[in-house]
């Protein structure tokens, strides 16, 4: 078997659950769970369902390069490392970054045209001491990789190779790439050599299948491909499926069960 830790995302499927039964359902189906705001949730009820959380939002305001947006964000950090040890009974979830704060439709608080070199040295300077925070609390941030094509427009430092360069230039292991291959297809493709060029800073793959954002299977990737190749770099951490179901939540899940199942 793959090795690969399993988690979904119950933002988007058995949408027509409550939140915590949704945690519930896919913990019984032997899925680690990830989320996306903790501010809207009830926190105990989830730890209560005794799901393994994997992935949650490391921020609620802020951004990488002006002084008081990261300042901002650095506070909403440190909010955002508490309430995750409200959901550590199995291991405390990454906290996930992206390169700008995002609004509710997923659209960049303040969007950026021309990411400067100066912008570059902000950014570095301040994921620097997001990786300190989470070594002083012993917690993991990760960085996404987001499309500017369809879903993020105006995002700085959305590519893969830019959360790469970012991650590799901190070098802690407090920071970590978000490697979500949705994003990575639409953006850059070569997904096989992207791993394979990412795997030592990954603390997490993402995925969902192209266009769409459904399940493998529903697009142009070929996931058991993928999976495979990843397996053979050496890569047991966590595989989060975010996509949206095409048709049935369970059958969607099951799907990606089967694409990320990968022998020997």
């Amino acid at each position: 078997m793959s090795g690969f830790l399993l988690a979904v995302c119950a933002e988007m499927v058995f949408r027509e659950l409550p939140f915590a039964e949704r945690v519930r359902t896919l913990h019984e189906a032997g899925f680690a769970v990830e989320l996306w705001d903790w501010t809207t949730k009830d926190l105990p009820e989830l730890a209560a369902t005794g799901a393994r959380f994997t992935s949650m939002t490391g921020y609620v305001d802020g951004e990488l390069v002006d002084p008081d947006g990261a300042e901002r964000l650095l506070a909403s950090a440190e909010r955002s490392i508490a309430a995750a040890d409200l959901l550590s009974g199995a291991g405390r979830p990454n906290l996930n970054l992206h390169g700008t704060g995002l609004d509710g439709r997923g659209l960049p608080v303040r969007p950026v045209t021309t990411v400067t070199g100066s912008m570059w040295i902000a950014a570095e300077r301040t994921l620097r001491r997001v990786a300190e925070l989470g070594a002083r609390h012993g917690v993991v941030f990760t960085l996404e990789n987001l499309n500017v094509a369809v879903d993020h427009p105006g995002t700085p430092f959305a590519s893969a190779a830019d959360t790469r360069a970012l991650v590799a230039a901190v070098a802690s292991p407090h920071l970590r790439m978000n490697l979500d291959l949705y994003h990575a297809q639409i953006g850059e493709g070569n997904l096989v050599d992207l791993l394979r060029g990412c795997v030592d800073l990954l603390g997490e793959v993402q995925v969902a299948d192209v266009p769409g954002r459904c399940e493998p299977g529903t697009g142009e990737v070929n996931y058991p491909v993928v999976a495979a190749a990843l397996h053979a770099t050496g890569y047991r951490g966590t595989v989060g499926l975010e996509a949206f179901a095409s048709g049935g939540s369970r059958e969607a899940v099951e799907a990606f069960r089967r694409a990320f199942t990968v022998a020997g």
